[in-house]
């Protein structure tokens, strides 16, 4: 029997089962394999059946209802309510969709890149599928928090190992950010179950909590969500462990890893903890844009292209937060269309990156200035992703990104203007590097001063061979990510048309607020601490469902 939560959509096989444990069963395949174009092969095959696998959940989704659709739910662990529970509605099934189509691509980025530990690169990086998947579609909150555990060692792994000078320094940074999160998450999970007697999520949506418990409960999920986003001041982890990456960890970590956080504060903060996101929201609003210009402030400085990406991805995921907390409808389908948005256009340039710094092995701006003459297919991508990220009009970003300030003019105006320049810095720095990469030879590049000595012709008969323009293998991987900028960018409607029900009840469960404190910081000590106060603390707390 269907769970009123839930609609049946009959595939005829448990397809989230399949999506989740193929990558799983094709890492355990390719332990058996030997050879590395034999392991890359495999890789890709898993990874693009996979990908083919994942149709259904559009073709079939129901975009009429909020409910969750392709539900599975078995026992797991009895004794505890444990349960293994998938499904998707309209605020995971594009990031499901995401995850299946970038990894392809992961593995195409690393064809020539990766030459040593093939099979333990492969491993990793199916492990790591199967992870992010389950995070995206668990409904239970231990099996998210298994999945959200599992991402952790392939992903420091990929650092660590295939990183670049610094990795041993950045992956462990890494894991300390993203374990310290993880506790707290933890904590978050063993409270709600000790006050509701369930792991379900969306049994835990339809509870009341008195605002003291949510409190709690959203600071301990806040800290691991903006960790992982991750929100100022909790940022420095990411362009570490960007700069350090191989292409393949930078697009994971861009293009899906990012997301979770701002996936948790939508599917357990704004549903499950309504009284204490209304309360906090401005801290989280004042929050995003500081991010959002700090990120942009920050990129401009920057000369190593992977450390500007890295950089404008922590502005790019401001614009995520705040449409989140903005807690309307227009915010919110910004917030999940730019986190889609992110992933595909910071996939990109990273790509992008991993190509320039395979021919010319640095990823500094200065000495991959002027490229433009010896890779001219190279430069029309990257200046079409360049564009996409300081959102153009006419690219994907420009419509999420109008959807969040719109969303944000709404509610505050003062917010919105603060937002403005944020956006204006994202056209500095991106211009600028776009630049400097295509045509400018005034400040020099490495290559001509390298070669340079036999005369003006031999250094650009050297610039030459070594700058070779994209093969198939690149352009393909470039040309598949540029169909969805414009697709995204000219007709957002089938996008948006899968989560607007979703976001519309997600919006009626953050608006369920009752018992906020009144009094300023004194009616809120009052309502944590109840017995060191005076007056504030029970009568405002909103009736427990026992």
């Amino acid at each position: 029997m269907t769970p009123a939560f839930a609609v049946e959509t009959n595939v005829g096989y448990p397809l989230l089962s399949v999506l989740v444990f193929l990558p799983l069963a094709g890492a355990l395949v390719a332990l058996m394999l030997k050879g590395d174009r034999t392991l890359k092969a495999w890789a890709f095959a898993v990874t693009v059946v996979e990908a083919a696998l994942s149709v259904p959940l559009w073709t079939r989704f129901d975009p009429s209802t909020h409910r969750f659709q392709f539900l599975e739910m078995a026992d797991w662990i009895p004794t505890f309510h444990i349960r293994y529970a998938l499904g998707v509605d309209g605020i995971s099934l594009l990031l499901v969709l995401l995850t299946t189509f970038v990894l392809p691509l992961c593995v195409l980025s690393s064809w020539r890149y990766i030459e040593r530990r093939v099979k333990e690169f492969v491993v990793s990086l199916l492990i790591m599928e199967t992870a992010m998947i389950g995070v995206f579609a668990a409904l239970d909150l231990v099996l998210f928090y298994v999945f959200w555990e599992a991402m952790l060692v392939p992903m420091y792994l990929l650092i660590a190992v295939w990183g670049g000078p610094r990795k041993v320094y950045a992956s462990i940074k890494f894991f300390l950010y993203t374990l310290a999160g993880s506790v707290l998450l933890l904590v978050a999970v063993i409270a709600l179950y000790l006050k509701a007697g369930t792991f379900l999520i969306p049994e835990l949506m339809d509870q009341g909590y008195s605002f003291a418990f949510q409190f709690w409960v959203f600071l301990a999920f806040a800290l691991a969500f903006a960790i992982k986003v991750p929100m100022f001041p909790f940022h420095t982890w990411l362009p570490a462990a960007h700069v350090e990456a191989p292409t393949a960890g930078s697009v994971i970590l861009a293009s899906v890893l990012l997301k979770m956080g701002t996936y948790g504060f939508l599917r357990f903060c704004l549903p499950i903890t309504p009284a204490a996101v209304a309360y906090l929201a401005p801290v989280f609003l004042w929050g995003s844009v500081v991010s959002i210009l700090y990120g942009g402030f920050v990129a401009l400085g920057q000369t190593d292209m992977k450390k500007l990406i890295a950089y404008s991805s922590v502005g790019h995921m401001g614009f995520v937060t705040l449409g989140i907390f903005l807690v309307n409808q227009r915010g919110i389908e910004g917030s999940i269309l730019q986190m889609i948005n992110h992933g595909i256009t910071t996939g990109a340039l990273f790509i992008c990156v991993g190509i320039l710094y395979e021919r010319t092995h640095s990823r500094l701006i200065r000495d991959n200035s002027a490229v433009g003459a010896f890779m001219p297919v190279y430069v029309a991508f990257l200046g079409l992703f360049s564009l996409s990220s300081l959102a153009f009009p006419g690219t994907n970003s420009f419509v999420g990104e109008l959807l969040v300030l719109v969303g944000a003019f709404q509610q505050n105006k003062l917010l919105a203007a603060f937002v403005i320049p944020g956006a204006l810095l994202a056209a500095t720095y991106m211009l600028r590097m776009l630049q400097k990469i295509i045509w400018d030879r005034v400040s020099g590049h490495h290559h001509g001063h390298d070669e340079g000595h036999g005369g003006e012709h031999e250094a650009g008969e050297a610039h030459r061979r070594r700058l070779f323009d994209l093969d198939l293998r690149e352009a393909g991987m470039l040309a598949f990510l540029s169909v969805f900028v414009f697709w995204i960018g000219l007709n957002p409607k089938p996008f948006l048309k899968v989560m607007d029900r979703s976001i519309a009840h997600v919006i009626t469960q953050a608006q369920a607020v009752e018992g906020l404190p009144e009094g300023g910081m004194t009616g809120l000590m009052n309502t944590l601490f109840p017995a060191l106060g005076h007056s504030g603390g029970e009568e405002n707390a909103a009736p427990e469902h026992e």
